[in-house]
């Protein structure tokens, strides 16, 4: 096992991201966690639901890329981008 000589920092939004999570575009469900970020494995458009935001939102023409964003859902209906993963 890898040694941690950063665990007994304080975790904030400032610090790496200590979870990923696979994500399924839904229009319907929100996200397990907020995310801190989202990766784009495979570009395209992005439609979500950005914390804060009333109305969903669409990226467009993403290429590969990680957005430090913070979203609890991605829309299903407008989502072109595959390879999607939460990080949080």
């Amino acid at each position: 096992m890898a040694t941690d000589t950063f665990k007994h920092n304080t975790i904030s939004l400032d610090s790496p991201a200590h979870h990923a999570d696979a994500i399924v575009p839904d229009d319907q469900t929100d996200m397990a966690f907020t995310s801190r970020a989202l990766f784009v494995g495979q570009g395209g458009d992005l439609s979500v639901h950005m914390v804060g935001k009333t109305e969903p939102i669409t990226f467009r023409n993403l290429p590969v890329c990680l957005l430090p964003i913070r979203v609890d859902r991605v829309l299903a209906t407008g989502t072109t981008v595959t390879d999607i993963v939460a990080l949080w």
